[in-house]
């Protein structure tokens, strides 16, 4: 409920007053002048006072009681808090955007990858003497294979890191390293070196090297994921033909005496 106002204004001098200055609004209808005093509803003049009743206002003012004071302290909005955070799920699709991880790789899926064959070769080439180490040297190098793995376009590397020698007689090695010729490790010849084999008697024996490789693959990032296990790639057609060697002394070469010990 609207407080009533309700007051008495007393006014010294009405009559003898300029009236053009006074103006009043009741109701809706604005008085002016003199008749702000004697001609307006809710205005009641007895000569010496004025009542105004509850209905007057002031002209250009609001309902009653409401001035042109503005907003009160505290009538500011509150600030809107801010926003949670975007839950994306357990696969990380936000705003749209569904964020990859790369798959795991195994061998299998390494099927259509296959490194080069290594090659095989030995000294002296092709044969070996009963009781002297024959050397054995394989060829086998890092290679970088593009293809597609999972719908992913990849690089697959595959880096040797065994050489397992079968010497065609019922017994293996296993070497870091492919070998080197006597030459290039700077021996003798017949001395040992890491990929040699002595053979026991006299025969043809074939000999094989299987190579195997690490495999390591890379979705373009430039980091080399690497696959658990190894592929293999082997070596064959090598035969060592070993002979028997023995020492005569003689007066002449077998080319001056053909038939002579030895020849």
């Amino acid at each position: 409920m609207h407080h009533v106002i309700a007051g008495i204004v007393l006014l010294t001098g009405l009559l003898s007053a300029s009236a053009g200055s006074t103006e009043l609004s009741t109701g809706g209808a604005t008085c002016t002048g003199a008749s702000s005093w004697t001609g307006c509803p809710g205005v009641s003049n007895t000569g010496d006072g004025v009542d105004v009743a509850a209905g007057g206002t002031r002209p250009g003012g609001g309902a009653p009681g409401s001035g042109d004071r503005g907003p009160g302290p505290g009538t500011d909005a509150a600030p809107a808090p801010a926003p949670a955070p975007e839950d994306c799920g357990p696969l990380d699709r936000c705003g749209g955007f569904a964020v990859e991880t790369v798959p795991d790789v195994t061998l299998a899926d390494l099927a259509s990858f296959r490194p080069a064959t290594p090659t095989l070769t030995g000294e002296p080439s092709g044969f070996g003497v009963v009781g002297m180490p024959a050397n054995l040297v394989a060829t086998a190098s890092e290679q970088h294979i593009p293809g597609t793995v999972l719908d992913w376009d990849v690089t697959v590397r595959f880096t040797p890191t065994v050489f397992v020698f079968d010497h065609g007689d019922g017994t293996s090695g296993r070497a870091t390293t492919g070998g080197a010729s006597w030459a290039a490790l700077r021996q003798a010849q017949f001395t040992p070196t890491a990929t040699s084999h002595v053979y026991r008697e006299r025969g043809i024996y074939p000999v094989s090297v299987t190579v195997e490789y690490a495999a390591a693959v890379d979705f373009g990032s430039g980091f080399w994921r690497p696959v658990a296990g190894v592929v293999r790639a082997t070596a064959t057609g090598y035969d060592v033909t070993v002979v028997e060697v023995r020492t005569a002394l003689v007066d002449r070469t077998c080319t001056e005496d053909p038939s002579g010990p030895g020849c």
